[in-house]
This record gives structure tokens, sequence and C-alpha cells, in this order.
């Protein structure tokens, strides 16, 4: 296969089927798990699914290189919520149901929108956002994600919601199975 014919398939394959605003470095590789078929079958169960937009910049890939966490300075990336979701969740959350989000970068775009007041509204602005442990989670309960490199500011989020120890007990029994890591890699969901 030429770099051309990879270069295009690559363009085609990295990309979310519920993809819509330009804007981002990278594809929510988290959400490449999803087709059009089983996003159906969760609507048919009941799972309410609704959107954001976060345009990932190249600081989320940026290894953490400072000794104390405290010291790393995240990029600013551009996020929206549409009024529609910041509705689904604001009811969900008062029900009691759990917001199950996709990938590290929606967890950044909620929790960067949460109010004090216990809700998240439909907004557009900037986040730098760094979540690690220690963090206590406002809006989601659950996390569907790739498996993350070391030292990268998105398992330091994993680390936060599913604690440190256990989060590196699942990574060497990945590592020992042979999971894939990274953009094409497997997913795991936290609860």
């Amino acid at each position: 296969m030429t770099d051309e014919a990879i270069n295009k398939l690559d363009f085609e394959r990295y990309q979310t089927v519920y993809a819509q605003n330009p804007g981002s470095v990278a594809a929510p590789t988290a959400g490449l798990h999803f087709t059009e078929e089983i996003l159906d079958k969760l609507k048919q169960k009941g799972v309410e699914v609704c959107y954001v937009t976060l345009n990932v910049g190249l600081g989320t890939f940026r290894p953490v290189k400072v000794e104390n966490i405290l010291d790393h300075q995240m990029d600013r990336e551009f996020y929206e919520i549409p009024e529609a979701t910041a509705e689904i969740i604001n009811k969900a959350k008062l029900q009691g149901k759990n917001i199950v989000a996709v990938g590290t970068t929606t967890v950044r775009t909620l929790e960067s929108a949460f109010h004090k007041d216990g809700k998240i509204s439909a907004t557009a602005g900037w986040s730098q956002m760094f979540i690690y442990p220690g963090y206590k989670f406002n809006v989601i309960d659950k996390l569907i994600t790739n498996f993350h490199l070391p030292k990268s500011t998105l398992l330091m989020l994993v680390s936060a919601l599913a604690g440190k120890d256990f989060v590196f007990e699942a990574y060497r029994e990945a590592i020992g199975k042979k999971y894939w890591f990274y953009s094409y890699g497997d997913c795991m969901l936290i609860k």
C-alpha cells in the first residue's frame, strides 16, 4: 500500500461517525469505537445520546514534564455545549441517572462548564482544565476511554476517576494481554 493510500484510509477512519465541527488537531479517539449501528442500539435501550464540541489541541498530547504536576499548564482548547445537551444532562443528573462521557475531551468539556448550582449550561468558551488525582468530578459518573500513554494528562484524568492503583493494575493487565494503546487502541469503561 502506498503512503498516499495509507493517508487516505487514515483520513477516512480517523474520524467519529458523529463528527460535525472542524477545528481539532486530532479526532476524539474514544468515539472511534462507535458506529451508527452501536449508537442506534444504545438509543433503543433508552440511552440518551448528546453531543459537545471540544477542539482538541496539541497540548492534550504533551507529556507532563514537571516534577510537581501542579506546575503543569494545559493549553487552551475551545469547547461548546449546545442547549439540548445541557438540558439532557441537567435532567439526567436531577433524576439520579449516570452521565457516561465518551473520551477525556468530553470530560474536560463538561467539567469546565459545571456551575456551583449543580448544573451545566449551554455555553462556548475556552478550557485549560487539568484533571488529576484528587479532583472531585461534578458532572460525569463513568467514562469510556482508550488506553493512554505514560506521563500524559489523559492518564492522570483516568487515574483521578478510577484511582491510580486500579488504573495501573488495569494497564498491567492490558499490556500482558497485548491490548492496543492510544488512538486506534482498545477502550475501557470506567465505572
